[in-house]
């Protein structure tokens, strides 16, 4: 029986220590971070291969053959527009171009090189390594924007970059991959292979990424200690580790292979994959991996919570996609992503109760309880919006018509919460009232009054007020629109997920409707979040104006705004029948 949380106090705990083990992993990235060398920690660190404790003695090879027919996954003809509805569509087109042409101006004047800009004070950030993380993750958005100019301005600039030299004392590999390898693969595969050094210093960034697996079983060390390697002692992977952190690594790698016919990429992250499969029924919740694992001792019960948000949600996204980077030539990662679709449909999504009747969805976190009962918590996630484009891709690829009804009705719900809060903006974590029956399902205010008094009486202290007062005080003090009973983190940190799930059900669908609610999203971003340098995260959608926060992470320029500009562009620009966007939306060309 699957029960809708209410007061588990175990699981409230465990989900603690699950929040304090990320925060303290991203405390330790952001520790690092400095506008200047800091002499008192011997920054920054020049990094020198070590002699290999385990080394590969057979490498897995890549998959041989011609890639197999794989179903398409955009629609094959568009309707045509007449000459309004062609204009109404390029002056949207221009407007997401003008917004980048302004967050990239400000980061060439005032940070250029530098990981992030700091788009309030006009700073930059040293976020991750200090190797000009905005620049290179943005190299691609400039070839598919037409800027040609500023893309080989940038390409000369990426020649500066020395990737053995850190300004950091911790290498997240993850971020690393994604932003920097991804980056360079991108723009090389975009720009057609034109660009000699785009690969030149994937190789030298993969050369030095791959060190960090010289591991006893071969599983990498995901918050890399430089220092440590460089002393030559041996290392282990960690006993605390985020499975989104060890297994987002495989579409990056094995594109590295691809180009180099070097099969040491692949190996690396397919014994991962393996590892993975065979731990995939070996879980609490059979078919699903938590959130956290000891990947020193391969071992999947470390942990109790389930969930597609932070912490686990690029997993799943990886896995239909690494099928079609391989061209189909295994079933491995189709059955790995069926059998885990299987499980989230089941345990994971939920329909929430909203006065419109609209029938959407959110994926929540699972977890059971101390009576050993499946516990659904009926929480969302901007993170947890790459679902619907997930689910989206899933149905097309291994057809599977059904689902591409669930991958809509998750879109939508992200649309939804987008629309619900007077800024147009989505929050970054927040909690609803769920539906009883997904089947039917009428708006009751007063199980909507409950939702908010149980979610609310976990963490008051006792109070004299009655529980409708105490309601009522948590709907005004929260800003708290129907249906949602917690605002846990109201910020909104210029994410793309949702509008990516919107492009590709765009590209699935060519439903038009699509489009619109895109132009709504953007116009409020926009509204929202830009400052005279570029745009800035603010700290509360449920205001008007809100305080902005000087952060503009990379993914801005590399993932928002590029999913904005591909919706509103021709579908045959970065086809999703020729390209795999990895999950910092950087297209790797498919096998052909």
């Amino acid at each position: 029986m699957l029960l809708i949380r209410r007061r588990w106090l175990l699981p409230t705990f465990c989900a603690a220590c699950l929040i304090v083990i990320w925060y303290q992993l991203e405390a330790e990235t952001l520790s690092n971070t400095r506008h200047h060398h800091d002499k008192s920690r011997n920054l920054p660190i020049h990094w020198k291969k070590q002699q290999e404790h385990y080394p590969v003695t057979s490498f897995i090879p890549l998959p041989s053959g011609a890639p197999m027919v794989i179903p398409k996954i955009q629609r094959q003809t568009f309707d045509s527009e007449n000459a309004e509805e062609k204009a109404t569509r390029e002056s949207r087109l221009q407007a997401v171009v003008s917004s980048f042409q302004h967050s990239w101006a400000g980061y060439k004047e005032h940070a250029w090189l530098q990981d992030e800009l700091a788009p309030v004070s006009g700073a930059f950030h040293t976020s991750f390594g200090g190797w000009g993380a905005t620049l290179v993750d943005t190299l691609d958005t400039l070839w598919i924007l037409g800027m040609k100019t500023e893309f080989e301005d940038a390409v000369r600039a990426i020649g500066q970059i020395d990737f053995t030299v850190l300004q950091m004392t911790t290498l997240n590999l993850f971020e690393t991959t994604i932003r920097y390898l991804g980056g360079l693969l991108g723009a090389y595969d975009i720009s057609e292979g034109k660009y000699d050094i785009l690969l030149e210093k994937a190789i030298e960034l993969g050369e030095m990424l791959y060190a960090a697996f010289d591991t006893p079983n071969r599983m990498p060390v995901t918050r890399w200690d430089w220092p440590g390697y460089l002393t030559g002692k041996p290392q282990t992977a960690h006993e605390t580790t985020l499975v989104a952190e060890i297994g987002s690594l495989s579409l990056e790698f094995t594109r590295l292979s691809q180009l180099t016919n070097d099969p040491k990429y692949f190996d690396a992250i397919q014994r991962i994959t393996d590892a993975f499969d065979q731990g995939q029924n070996k879980t609490l919740l059979p078919g699903m991996w938590p959130i956290v694992i000891d990947a020193a001792a391969l071992s999947f019960t470390k942990a109790s919570t389930f969930t597609l948000g932070g912490m686990a949600d690029s997993l799943y996204e990886y896995l239909p996609k690494q099928h079609l980077m391989l061209g189909g030539l295994t079933p491995q990662y189709r059955n790995m992503y069926q059998k885990s679709l299987d499980v989230i449909k089941t345990n994971l999504l939920f329909r929430p109760l909203i006065k419109d009747k609209k029938d959407i969805l959110f994926s929540g976190d699972y977890w059971r309880n101390t009576l050993n009962q499946a516990v659904l918590e009926p929480k969302g996630q901007h993170l947890t919006c790459f679902t619907g484009g997930m689910v989206g891709i899933g149905a097309k690829v291994f057809e599977t018509p059904e689902d591409l009804a669930i991958a809509r009705k998750l879109v939508d719900g992200c649309i939804w919460a987008y629309q619900s809060q007077v800024t147009g903006l989505m929050p970054e974590v927040f909690y609803l009232a769920a539906c009883r029956d997904q089947g039917h399902c009428e708006w009751d205010e007063k199980q909507w009054h409950k939702g908010i008094f149980d979610q609310q009486k976990k963490e008051d202290s006792p109070s004299s007020m009655s529980s409708s007062e105490q309601v009522q005080r948590h709907i005004q003090r929260e800003r708290l629109e129907p249906g949602f009973t917690k605002i846990a983190d109201s910020r909104y940190i210029l994410r793309p997920e949702a509008i990516e799930s919107i492009f590709i059900l765009y590209r699935i669908t060519g439903d038009e409707t699509l489009r619109d609610a895109a132009w709504q999203m953007f116009q409020a971003i926009e509204k929202q979040t830009r400052t005279d340098l570029a745009n800035a995260a603010i700290s509360d959608v449920t205001q008007q104006l809100s305080q902005k926060f000087d952060s503009m992470e990379s993914f801005w320029l590399a993932e928002t705004l590029k999913y904005f500009y591909l919706i509103f562009s021709d579908p045959s620009v970065v086809s999703l029948d020729d390209y795999v966007l990895n999950t910092e939306a950087h297209p790797l060309k498919r096998p052909t």
